[in-house]
C-alpha cells in the first residue's frame, strides 16, 4: 500500500495514539493555527483533518499531491464530501461519537419529558414551582436511523421501561425499513433521528411525517438539521401538537431571532452530541487501528462509499 516511510498528518500528538506504527512518519498540522502549510504537505499521503474542519482544511487537501487516504474523526462527512479530491479515499468517524451522540439523545428526551428546562427557569427567578410531567417509563420509542448510535441509544434506554423499535435504511431481523415508517409513526411517543444527511434523508421529517405523529409526541434530532423541514416543524411546535428536543437545526447555527429560539415545546442544544471527554480515547483508538491496517497494506475500515 505504501512505502515503509509514508507521511501521516495528525491533528494532535502521535504518542497520544497510545503506540502508532513506527514505520509511519507523523507530523502534527493544524489548519486553523494559520501558519504556513509546511513543503512536507505534497508527501501526506494520509491526513487526518481536525474535528472542526474548517474551509482552510480543503485548501490543503488540494496541495497534497500524494493523499490517499482522509480520516475524518466525524460520523456524519456529508460536510466533508464535497472537498475530497478525486481518487481519495475517505473513511467515517465510526464509533467515535456512539456515546456521546447516545447520552444525549437520552439527556434530551429525559429532560424534554420531565420538564427540566421549566425546572432551571424557575430556579433561575428563585421560585419553587413543582409541575406534573409525562415520564419516560412506559413510553414507546422510535429509533430512526438504527447503526451504532441508535444501537447505543437502545443500550441506555434499557432499564428506563420503554418499548423501543427500530428503522434502517434497509430491513432486517428485528429492524423496520424506512418504507414502514408510515405505519410505525403513529404508535411512536418518542421519535429519535439519528439517520446520516444523504439524499435520501434531506428533508424526510416533513408535514407528511409529523402529521403522522401522535398528539404530544416528542421528536428528537441528533442526526443533521437539514433532516428536518424547519418550517413544518415549526407548525407543529406553534400549535402546540408536538413537542421536540433538537441538538441540530437548519440553518444552524442557529441565528438570533430566529423563530425556533421562541417555539413552544422546544429544547435547543447547540449541535454538542460528540463533545464530550469520551471522544477523544475513541477518536484515537480508532485512528491507531486504521494506522496498524495503512502500515500492514490492509485494507481500511469504515471506508464511505457511493451510497453510504
Amino acid at each position: 500500500m505504501s512505502d515503509s516511510q509514508a507521511l501521516v498528518w495528525l491533528p494532535f500528538e502521535a504518542d497520544d495514539l497510545g503506540g502508532a506504527p513506527s514505520s509511519l512518519r507523523y507530523e502534527l498540522f493544524l489548519p486553523e493555527d494559520g501558519g504556513e502549510v509546511p513543503p512536507s504537505v505534497s508527501e501526506v499521503e494520509l491526513y487526518v483533518p481536525p474535528y472542526q474542519f474548517s474551509p482552510r482544511d480543503s485548501d490543503v487537501m488540494s496541495q497534497m499531491g500524494s493523499l490517499r487516504f482522509v480520516q475524518s474523526l466525524s460520523a456524519g462527512i456529508d460536510h466533508l464530501l464535497p472537498f475530497i479530491p478525486e481518487g481519495v479515499t475517505l473513511c467515517r468517524g465510526a464509533g467515535i461519537h456512539d456515546a456521546s451522540t447516545a447520552e444525549l439523545a437520552v439527556a434530551l428526551v429525559l429532560a424534554a419529558q420531565r420538564g427540566i428546562p421549566d425546572i432551571s427557569r424557575a430556579q433561575d427567578r428563585g421560585e419553587w414551582s413543582p409541575q406534573w410531567t409525562p415520564s419516560l417509563a412506559d413510553r414507546k420509542v422510535l429509533i430512526v436511523g438504527y447503526g451504532s448510535v441508535g444501537a447505543a441509544i437502545e443500550r441506555r434506554l434499557d432499564g428506563f421501561e420503554v418499548e423501543v423499535s427500530r428503522v434502517a435504511r434497509t430491513a432486517r431481523s428485528g429492524i423496520a425499513g424506512l418504507s414502514e415508517l408510515p405505519s410505525l409513526l403513529p404508535r411512536a411517543d418518542i421519535v429519535i433521528l439519528v439517520v446520516p444527511h444523504t439524499e435520501q434523508t434531506h428533508g424526510m421529517v416533513d408535514a407528511e411525517f409529523l402529521a403522522r405523529m401522535q398528539d404530544g409526541a416528542l421528536l428528537v434530532n441528533v442526526a443533521r438539521g437539514p433532516v428536518v423541514q424547519t418550517d413544518a416543524l415549526l407548525a407543529e411546535l406553534d400549535s402546540g401538537r408536538l413537542r421536540a428536543a433538537l441538538d441540530v437545526t437548519d440553518p444552524e447555527p442557529l441565528p438570533e431571532g430566529h423563530p425556533l429560539w421562541r417555539a413552544p415545546g422546544l429544547l435547543v442544544s447547540p449541535h454538542v452530541g460528540g463533545a464530550s471527554s469520551a471522544m477523544w480515547p475513541r477518536a484515537h483508538r480508532l485512528v491507531r487501528e486504521q494506522l496498524e491496517r495503512f502500515a500492514a497494506a490492509q485494507p481500511l475500515q469504515h471506508v464511505v462509499t457511493g451510497d453510504y
